[in-house]
């Protein structure tokens, strides 16, 4: 979102925000400008061109963007009362969607007041550390001790302190399937490494990057915006260790001047590229302005001579999506564990579809993640591989893969057939639990980032609708993103495009979540059900956590299963798990020569400095803590 703030420096200063300039109130206006601010206008309210990449919907649409909130000049006004009017009112033309019913007028001076403190260099990190205790839910003692166990190669930029300034950005570890001495690992820059557990070697398997001269293999590749761009997955077939067939999940820029989507030939000397050739697009109804359009890119490889350190093979591009706006795009991907040959979920896989930043938009890209005609904020169901379900499937529009036959809207006309769940803002993980009394039914969970209020983990089945943005956790959201309660019968409309509907359904609730709030996060990693044996208190549990500010937290199994009972007032009760990893990566990222005094990045509730934690479980089902602030994988040894 853009809030644009006129931010002329006043000798009035003292007097107009002295009733705001309370530790609370500057702190509640940090919290809302990195929340809805800073994405656009830099953390430090420096404008979008010197946050490090112009994104502004403002210059998009032929206006003038403010080069330096912080600036004695600027467009929109001077005066206190003439930010107040902007903020609350908005701007014309969707550069900007008005804060009235989302901030209140107290909520708007708070903004005010702590950009003002911007401007006279007014050092509010100590007011943050004070007021970011108290963690939310109980406490059981439970401490988790990590010991390092990799770092990653120095990818990231550490010259600024912004996400692009993390030392490393690996998000994903997976063991290689029969070979639990081996496991790769993705940087979202574009390698995908080997990592040799006896020899402690690590090695660059693939490197997807080659755009502007690298040395990569697409030359559309970007990671260039941050986020989740770049190399952002990978999965492996669930015969990976038979036939060496393996998908990765990359974003390129669709707009490139000169430039082929085909892989270069010259890169990988074992990678035979004769005959690969891109799909069409899958569209959004609105195509965005060809300035900003990235494409999702799901590539299915066969390596021939799986065990060694280089690929010899061919490669097939499965799917090509595009986005109608630079973050959350398709994020996941996943396979059922539990599928055998002959099964009707063998070999299908779950897409994880971020609404790609339109559900906080005004205008008519808002509803996306309800509407059935798109694939934003979706759990799509398909079979990558043609050769599977012949009989029971239906061939996609781009004929490079399978949909199911049993998906929930396949003979729905306008609905697009490969959507098994919708109504989510960007459910970028997924995991199952496999219940030893039902293995073959197994439970598919989702980590889903919140915009208002919650971080949520939802149970996804056939068909189900979320609600987002008409609802979020357990609460209503209206047009301008203001909380409310759910009404006494909550029947959402099914929506195909903005103008047809057909039928009405009661929308799906969390069975876990945390708030945005101090104690609780900004935005949840993912998690998986622990089945290892090194912190044997934690067995069945799920463990999860916050990508900004580190913390962990784990819920019985068995209490998230009894909360999926159509109450939204029913979650499971979560349990925050004493971790050091905060300290941890800050003293890392130091001693790896990071020039900001906190970690790069920011978080309403983080504060400045993003732990950026991920989770990774191993063969033997051992978890794994990645952080891309200080480039590190470290292994959960021990509980006490």
């Amino acid at each position: 979102m853009k809030i644009v703030i006129s931010l002329l420096f006043s000798v009035f200063f003292s007097i107009s925000i002295h009733a705001q300039n309370s530790s609370r109130a500057l702190l509640e206006g940090k919290n809302l400008f990195a929340t809805y601010c800073a994405n656009c206008h830099g953390n430090a309210a420096q404008g979008a061109t010197k946050a490090g990449f112009d994104i502004s919907i403002i210059t998009e649409r032929g206006g003038k963007q403010p080069p330096n909130l912080t600036d004695d000049t600027w467009d929109y006004g001077s005066t206190d009362s003439d930010i107040f009017k902007v903020i609350k009112e908005g701007k014309t033309a969707n550069m900007m969607p008005s804060f009235q019913g989302s901030f209140t007028d107290s909520q708007i001076r708070n903004v005010i007041a702590y950009v003002r403190s911007i401007g006279v260099n007014q050092d509010v990190s100590k007011i943050i550390s004070q007021e970011t205790s108290n963690p939310t839910g109980s406490n059981n003692g439970l401490t988790l001790e990590l010991t390092d166990y990799l770092e990653l190669p120095m990818t990231g930029d550490k010259s600024n302190d912004r996400v692009s300034g993390v030392m490393a950005r690996g998000g994903i570890l997976r063991d290689e399937p029969g070979n639990n001495q081996r496991a790769f690992i993705n940087d979202l820059t574009g390698p995908l490494y080997i990592y040799d557990k006896k020899s402690k070697q690590l090695s660059t398997y693939l490197n997807l990057d080659g755009s502007a001269g690298h040395n990569g293999l697409f030359p559309k590749f970007t990671a260039a915006m941050g986020y989740a761009a770049g190399l952002v997955n990978f999965v492996f077939d669930p015969e990976y260790s038979k036939n060496g067939i393996f998908y990765t999940l990359h974003m390129e820029n669709a707009i490139s001047s000169g430039e082929t989507a085909v892989p270069k030939s010259n890169v990988v000397p074992g990678l035979n590229v004769d005959g690969y050739t891109t799909t069409a697009a899958l569209l959004p109804p609105i195509v965005p302005n060809s300035r900003g359009v990235r494409e999702m890119v799901i590539v299915e490889w066969t390596d021939k001579q799986i065990g060694n350190s280089t690929f010899e093979g061919t490669a097939r591009e499965v799917l090509r999506l595009q986005l109608p706006g630079i973050f959350h795009p398709l994020n996941e991907m996943i396979f059922n564990p539990t599928a055998k040959k002959g099964d009707p979920e063998w070999r299908v896989m779950y897409l994880g579809v971020g609404d790609a930043g339109t559900g906080e938009r005004p205008g008519p890209t808002r509803y996306y993640a309800q509407r059935l005609d798109n694939y934003q904020g979706k759990i799509l169901r398909i079979i990558p591989m043609m050769s599977e379900h012949r009989a029971t499937s239906t061939i996609s529009e781009n004929g490079r893969y399978r949909i199911p036959n049993d998906n929930p809207f396949l003979s729905l006309p306008g609905a697009k057939k490969e959507i098994w769940a919708y109504g989510m803002r960007n459910p970028h993980r997924l995991t199952w639990y496999v219940d030893p009394k039902k293995p073959t039914r197994p439970t598919l969970l989702a980590f889903n980032i919140g915009l208002v209020t919650y971080e949520t983990i939802d149970i996804i089945k056939k068909g189900a609708n979320f609600g987002y943005p008409l609802r979020e956790g357990s609460r209503s959201m209206s047009e301008n993103n203001a909380m409310g309660p759910l009404p006494a019968e909550d029947i959402l409309p099914i929506m195909i495009s903005d103008s047809v509907s057909q039928g009405s359904i009661k929308p799906s609730y969390p069975v876990a979540q945390y708030p945005h709030a101090p104690g609780g996060g900004d935005a949840i990693a993912n998690g998986f059900i622990y089945k290892g044996k090194l912190l044997p208190k934690l067995k069945d549990c799920l463990i999860f956590g916050d990508i900004t500010t580190g913390r962990v937290w784990y819920s019985n199994i068995k209490e998230i299963l009894l909360a999926d009972d159509n109450n939204p007032l029913t979650v499971a009760p979560i349990y925050e798990l004493n971790t050091d990893i905060r300290k941890l990566s800050e003293d890392t990222y130091k001693k790896r020569g990071g020039l900001s005094s906190v970690l790069p990045g920011r978080g309403a509730v983080a504060g400045a400095g993003r732990v950026d934690l991920r989770i990774a479980e191993d063969s033997e089902g051992e978890l794994y803590f990645l952080t891309k602030g200080d480039g590190m994988i470290r292994k959960v040894t021990r509980i006490k």
